[in-house]
């Protein structure tokens, strides 16, 4: 009877756990006529001879400056290192459906919102772990570089930083697209303050919000659950310390790489930073975004182009306790 009744059980949970992930998705975007078109360019590359190079520099002439003989690409179909990176890719990623539904319920969202918007090819290729440019999103095409996406501990990753290493992990690939989409649909902030500059990246990961309800604020921020979780219980202490020293008007460039940019952890210059994560500012940046459009009626690209400042105003924040 047991034995009947608990994969029963386990059934109902796994049905009712998706419809409540279809709650948080509007009926009218589940219904967006948007296909996605993935090629698979890495595994093409990886099974071709260089009788197949000619066939292949024709389907990508993108990937195939002018200024690189042919010797290039057979040299590097040969390539040992090449061989064993096209290798690992293929192990973590034979399989790409659950990538593949993640970008399009993403791109079903940033059509909706951005009806302008001309959903792009997918063209997934190595990169040589060039982690700064793991996602590139032209006007018709988007490269995704598989390799920048096999987990922090991967052995490729052993010579970069940590706190790099621990993003370059497939839950974070739809966000990384993302947040390509967020730069071109932001635009930069007029001024150099050091407010202006939180709220543009509060608006990012607001704009993640609306076109990634299923992802969670984990991903979107590309924290740990341990780190959204100090960032959360020290909201009201980071907001003092910007406060007190008068920062959220200041244009000094070094706020940046203190609070905004990728960083191990933030720059307090108090004991207690090697606790905290990077990138505080854009947390508190999001919080005052989330806070104002909590308050207002307002029509998400016409919030997107407000000055940070406005925003700042009419949130009336106030960091939780």
């Amino acid at each position: 009877m047991y034995r009947v009744l608990l994969p029963l059980l386990a059934l109902m949970i796994i049905i009712l756990s998706c419809q409540s992930e279809k709650k948080h998705v509007k009926q009218e975007v589940q219904e967006l006529p948007v296909t996605l078109v993935v090629h698979r360019f890495d595994q093409e590359f990886a099974a071709a001879g260089l009788e197949q190079l000619p066939q292949l520099k024709s389907d990508y002439p993108y990937l195939f400056p002018a200024q690189y003989t042919d010797s290039v690409w057979e040299a590097k179909m040969k390539d040992t290192l090449q061989r064993e990176l096209l290798t690992e890719v293929e192990l973590e990623f034979q399989d790409f459906s659950a990538q593949e539904d993640e970008l399009e319920l993403f791109f079903k969202h940033a059509y909706y919102y951005f009806p302008e918007f001309e959903v792009p090819e997918v063209v997934t290729v190595i990169s040589d772990v060039d982690y700064s440019n793991r996602v590139i999103l032209a006007d018709s095409l988007l490269l995704i570089g598989l390799d920048n996406y096999l987990r922090e501990t991967h052995r490729f990753y052993g010579g970069i930083d940590q706190y790099i290493a621990k993003g370059l992990d497939k839950k974070y690939l739809v966000s990384d697209v993302a947040g390509a989409f967020a730069k071109r649909a932001i635009p930069r902030p007029g001024d150099r303050s050091f407010l202006s500059r939180m709220i543009y990246y509060g608006k990012e990961l607001y704009l993640k919000d609306v076109l990634l309800p299923l992802e969670s604020d984990e991903a979107k921020i590309g924290y740990s659950a341990e780190e959204l979780e100090w960032a959360r219980a020290n909201e009201e202490q980071i907001w003092r310390y910007f406060i007190e020293r008068e920062l959220l008007y200041s244009t000094e460039p070094k706020l940046g790489p203190r609070f905004l940019d990728p960083a191990p952890f933030s720059k307090f210059r108090l004991e207690l930073d090697n606790e905290s994560p990077g990138r505080l500012g854009r947390y508190v940046g999001w919080q005052i975004v989330r806070a104002f459009m909590e308050k207002q009626d307002l029509d998400l690209r016409a919030m997107l182009v407000l000055p940070g400042e406005q925003i700042f105003k009419e949130s009336n924040y106030k960091p939780k306790k």
